[in-house]
């Protein structure tokens, strides 16, 4: 059985299995499509053009990658999905005002470091409250982005207790956007992204609605 197709089957039909696949090839892209994968996720803007190009147009492109500011433009042209990677007040303006040239809204998540490793990019939790402070004091200065939920990665371990503590603290960070922090997120795109080849099941039990996986579809 295809690889993607036998992950899809043992999710939950609510949540979105993105399917990552920088450094992987347009055959290997293709494959997965055949098999009904629509969601693919890229970490660089160049990899990127080159496969939309190449693949059909109904592919959902997620950006899951670290965004340089000067890259935006260059994304946008190409209209992504979601940008998951959202991870400082500065890149947030920068795609909203870029959006705003272009024509359109576009949907992001919050990139939240929950990890113990600091080579992880990410908002701090106190960054992610004084984010959302600011954006609800200033709602006109982001008319042209739409804050779709948080993303974030777990600890690289074997130890399942350390895991579980990164997904438990993202989601408890999620519940906080979605209920209390004021800020609207339709029910059409409050998602949780967390979890990947190694650890989507514990992912999974924590409450994520969207796991991002590459090696154990692709290799």
């Amino acid at each position: 059985m295809n690889n993607w197709l036998r992950i899809r089957q043992s999710l939950p039909a609510d949540v979105t299995l993105v399917a990552v696949s920088k450094y992987h090839s347009v055959e290997q892209i293709a494959e997965a499509y055949a098999a009904g994968c629509r969601d693919f996720g890229e970490s660089r803007v160049q990899e990127l053009q080159v496969k939309q190009a190449a693949l059909p147009n109904d592919i959902r492109w997620h950006f899951i990658g670290h965004l340089q500011t000067n890259k935006v433009r260059d994304l946008l042209r190409l209209r992504p999905y979601l940008i998951q990677s959202v991870d400082s007040e500065r890149l947030l303006c920068a795609i909203d005002n870029e959006a705003a040239k272009q024509g359109f809204v576009q949907d992001v998540l919050l990139e939240l470091h929950i990890a113990k490793e600091e080579t992880k990019s990410g908002l701090s939790i106190d960054e992610l409250h004084e984010l959302i402070s600011a954006i609800m004091h200033q709602p006109s200065d982001f008319l042209n982005i739409r804050i779709c939920g948080l993303m974030g990665m777990a600890t690289n371990t074997d130890d399942e207790a350390e895991i579980r503590r990164c997904f438990r603290e993202l989601h408890e960070q999620f519940v906080w956007l979605t209920t209390d922090a004021g800020l609207p997120l339709s029910a059409d795109c409050a998602q949780l992204s967390m979890g990947m080849s190694d650890d989507y099941r514990l992912a999974l039990t924590e409450g994520s609605t969207m796991v991002r996986i590459g090696s154990a579809i692709f290799d």
